[in-house]
């Protein structure tokens, strides 16, 4: 929170004409992430974070700004051999020699798997 608030001065708390304290950093970025997190409305939302639906969509669009401008070079490009050499070697640990990306494990017999699951993941076993 600190980072985003350091980055973008829409995130701090201020103070209106009246002298009145504005939202929170912790509301703008709660309802974020509520919005992100759980593919919800703005509506959804506003009650929870005591925020009008326009404020809500606002902050979810100040925030997704503000984490591409800062994490773009690090987190958003595409892996140089470096990742892909520490990729590889993570799912070689995890017994899955060769993988870089997500597996489809949806192929695999799940045991422990509730009875209240049963089929729900299509025609697998």
């Amino acid at each position: 929170m600190s980072v985003v608030c350091n980055h973008d001065p829409y995130f701090v708390q201020k103070e209106d004409v009246f002298h009145v304290l504005g939202l929170l950093p912790e509301q703008k970025i709660t309802a974020a992430l509520r919005m992100l997190a759980y593919e919800v409305y703005a509506y959804q939302v506003d009650e929870i974070a005591r925020m009008g639906k326009i404020t809500v969509l606002e902050s979810l669009m100040q925030f997704c700004s503000v984490i591409e401008a800062l994490y773009t070079n690090e987190y958003l490009r595409k892996p140089t051999l470096r990742d892909m050499r520490r990729l590889l070697r993570k799912g070689e640990m995890r017994g899955f020699p060769g993988m870089i990306g997500s597996i489809d494990c949806m192929h695999w017999t799940w045991k422990n798997c509730p009875s209240a699951w049963q089929g729900a993941h299509g025609n697998r076993k």
